[in-house]
């Protein structure tokens, strides 16, 4: 059976100088997927790649058996595509609601169908429905990314790509994770609530992403910097260096010397 994604030697350029040379990687429907690789390499290039926010130079990319690296960004997202970017690029100024309401325009399917997404995302990430009327700008970094995700779930994606699901979490608080993505699959606190506080923000994501790989509800795509969460959520990896793919495997592959080789600065 064909991979729901296929990117085959792929090139990209950016500014006239050559960032992808010729990038080869596969998803394939309900699997997690890692994308790792030093900083600079061309991670982030492979995803606007194959979301087309960059144009290719040469190779090709097709989805769920349709070529699709001629197509515009939106095409993309039509045919299931969901993108959360680095950076997350939720709307400030609208609330929680609003930043919802606009993944579920993408598809008309109707009241009931737009409340059942509304009610998984909410069972994913409760927090979202706990502060529904709270602007976006206002949020911490780990709520930003649940809203990010929730809003590009509500699209109904056959593959999620996630760009740095775990930046701004600090290292320590994601090591200890652990057991906790298992359901997809502000201010004057103290430093200890703090802390508190984004280690239950980054468990809820890490447990999301582990729930939507159990169900295989969909296929994902992720960059991440985190050896340990790569291990927890994903089934297999490619370790990108130089913009080109230098190692990949099933997850279990991933030992500490291709770390040391491949991963480590």
């Amino acid at each position: 059976m064909s991979a729901l994604l296929q990117v085959t030697s792929v090139e990209t350029d950016i500014g006239g100088s050559r960032i992808l040379r010729g990038v080869n990687l596969e998803v394939n429907s309900g699997e997690v997927v890692a994308l790792m690789g030093r900083n600079g390499v061309g991670k982030t290039t492979t995803l606007k790649s194959i979301t087309g926010m960059l144009p290719v130079r040469a190779g090709t990319i097709t989805f769920d058996g349709q070529r699709i690296d001629q197509l515009s960004p939106d095409a993309r997202a039509r045919a299931g595509i969901g993108y959360v970017p680095q950076g997350r690029d939720i709307f400030p100024h609208l609330t929680i609601e609003e930043n919802l309401r606009v993944g579920l325009v993408v598809h008309r399917r109707g009241r009931a169908s737009d409340q059942a997404g509304l009610d998984r995302v909410f069972s994913l990430f409760p927090v979202l429905k706990e502060m529904l009327s709270r602007k976006g700008g206002v949020l911490s970094g780990g709520q930003q990314q649940q809203l990010a995700i929730a809003r590009a779930l509500l699209t109904k994606p056959k593959l999620l790509i996630l760009d740095e699901p775990t930046e701004g979490i600090q290292p320590s608080i994601i090591e200890q994770i652990g057991d906790t993505l298992k359901k997809l699959k502000t201010s004057n606190i103290s430093e200890a609530d703090a802390t508190a506080q984004s280690r239950h923000e980054a468990a809820e994501i890490t447990s999301a992403v582990k729930e939507l790989r159990k169900e295989r509800a969909l296929a994902i795509l992720l960059v991440e910097q985190y050896v340990d969460f790569c291990r927890e959520v994903s089934d297999r990896f490619y370790a990108m260096d130089r913009g080109a793919v230098v190692i990949s495997g099933e997850i279990a592959t991933l030992t500490d010397d291709v770390v040391k080789k491949h991963l480590q600065v």
